[in-house]
């Protein structure tokens, strides 16, 4: 965890150990992980394992700003603060085998699991477009309850830079993931010795627009797709899901928070007909950051949390405060609602070992 903790920066700001020029990160914005992996942060097959293979089509380099880009230079490889985190888990229980040893998984093995995004630059896309849609929505005459949901029509000039940017952010996501995952070996076979592998079961989008095609009253149509702190769920025969995925489904994944377990589930055709292919992102907030910080769970949060074996690295004390388990929904509970309602069907329920915060 110590050696994670020096190779895998984490916290609001942080520069990484990727160092790339204003030119790199134009093609990088392009180019999502397939940059990372050219520039020998990865393998190729890496990509086969990742939604729309780590680059989305349509990213608009020159639609993002230049503050973005220079907030995003710096941090390619870095986890962010927040709800951002790395954890060692194991693999505690398999639901269905075949489906788990179609994904590697194998009960006592040990996996890391990785949630960060597109870090400053994500951050700074989504402020600039929002004040630039708040004036462009009087000229539409739409009217939103909360500025937070502005929006334009698709096709408008308006919408389709606001796409290319976004896209360009996505690709960034895909590029520090892939950071962190080489950081991530590199740690273990400074641990470990050269032989210790970590392949890529699946890296899923989790806040994106994506057009799609889905059937709306019974006619095949092309929609676009908002998933806002949600993960796709596609199920098995999809063109979209991984060859060596689409027989069972595409893979899902779940997290709880640092002193629970996350799972590993795959999209189930249920999905198809109610969510658009969708299921929740992790287990969802009962307790507000605030909240969390203020509560009387916050005080020795990190000491209980090393009494069940759990080893926390963090940055910042409200890294830790703010994300307590107590802070989020029972996610078994959770995932029996997925389950059940035939969104994702369950394949293994990890437990954590060690949790890295921002």
């Amino acid at each position: 965890m110590n050696q994670l903790f020096r190779d895998v920066p984490s916290g609001a700001g942080r520069g990484g150990q990727v160092q790339i020029s204003y030119k790199d990160l134009e093609r990088l914005l392009a180019e999502g992980a397939a940059w990372m992996v050219k520039h020998q942060y990865g393998d190729p097959e890496d990509l086969a394992h990742c939604e729309e293979s780590g680059a989305i089509d349509g990213a608009d380099p020159t639609a993002v700003s230049d503050r973005a880009k220079k907030r995003g230079l710096p941090q390619v490889g870095t986890l962010g603060s927040g709800n951002h985190f790395l954890e060692i888990q194991y693999v505690e229980r398999i639901f269905e085998p075949e489906i788990a040893q179609a994904l590697g998984l194998h009960e006592n093995e040990v996996v890391v699991l990785i949630h960060s995004g597109s870090r400053g630059l994500g951050h700074q896309v989504c402020t600039d477009y929002l004040r630039d849609m708040d004036e462009s929505m009087r000229r539409y005459g739409i009217s939103v309850p909360d500025r937070q949901l502005a929006c334009v029509p698709v096709h408008s000039k308006e919408g389709q830079s606001y796409l290319g940017a976004m896209r360009a952010a996505a690709n960034f996501a895909w590029a520090n993931r892939q950071g962190i995952t080489h950081f991530t070996r590199q740690a273990f076979k400074r641990i470990f010795g050269e032989k210790e592998t970590l392949g890529t079961i699946y890296d899923v989008c989790h806040n994106i627009a994506k057009l799609e095609r889905h059937s709306v009253d019974g006619r095949e149509r092309k929609v676009m797709v908002h998933r806002k702190g949600a993960t796709r769920a596609f199920p098995a025969g999809r063109p979209e899901v991984p060859d060596a995925y689409r027989a069972f489904g595409q893979p899902v994944l779940i997290p709880g928070s640092m002193g629970t377990a996350s799972w590993v589930l795959v999209g189930a055709e249920g999905a198809m007909q109610e969510t658009f292919g969708t299921t929740c992102h992790g287990a969802g907030r009962v307790m507000s950051r605030t909240a969390a910080r203020k509560s009387a769970y916050a005080a020795n949060a990190k000491q209980r949390l090393e009494e069940q074996g759990i080893i926390v690295r963090s940055e910042t004390r409200d890294g830790i405060t703010e994300e307590i388990p107590e802070a989020y929904k029972d996610v078994d509970e959770v995932i029996d609602v997925v389950h059940n309602a035939g969104l994702a069907k369950r394949v293994a329920r990890l437990k954590p070992i060690g949790v890295i915060k921002g």
